[in-house]
């Protein structure tokens, strides 16, 4: 599993004009998911998105974790975010998992996240055109791959 992890003052995730997933301060956190991810790659992955200490603390140093801040997070799929590259001009997407293996373990990362967190977690809809709104706060984008844990 891969993930960008975006610190926001606010986000919002639209499909046929309707929100389905909105919060303020906390995360977003696009997902890509293939086909050898399984409840290890959910469990690490979930408890670094809950505990990654990018918020700032009194002293102004990013100290504190989405969970001690008692902030949101809104999760969306994202494919594209194991595009290759490597030939041409046209990003290949062959690594991503196809929906029928990638939405159970979708589905298994929102709830992970909701036990992390002990909060319900907002999400997109998954496969589907969305329009995400965000207020980046910092900015602050970290990515992090369950595969090359660096």
């Amino acid at each position: 599993m891969r993930v960008v992890i975006q610190r926001v003052s606010e986000a919002s995730v639209m499909v046929d004009g309707a929100i389905v997933g909105q919060i303020q301060k906390g995360v977003v956190v696009l997902v890509g998911i293939v086909n050898e991810d399984d409840t290890n790659d959910i469990e690490w992955l979930s408890n670094k998105v809950v505990n990654m200490r990018i918020f700032e603390d009194e002293q102004g140093v990013m100290n504190k974790s989405t969970l001690e801040i008692g902030g949101a997070i809104l999760l969306v799929s994202q494919f594209t975010l194991h595009a290759s590259t490597k030939k041409g001009n046209r990003p290949s997407y062959i690594a991503a998992a196809k929906p029928d293996i990638a939405i159970p373990i979708y589905e298994k990362f929102i709830q992970q996240l909701q036990n992390d967190l002990g909060a319900p977690i907002q999400t997109g809809q998954f496969g589907a055109d969305m329009k995400v709104a965000l207020v980046n706060d910092g900015p602050v984008t970290i990515t992090i791959d369950s595969k090359n844990k660096e």
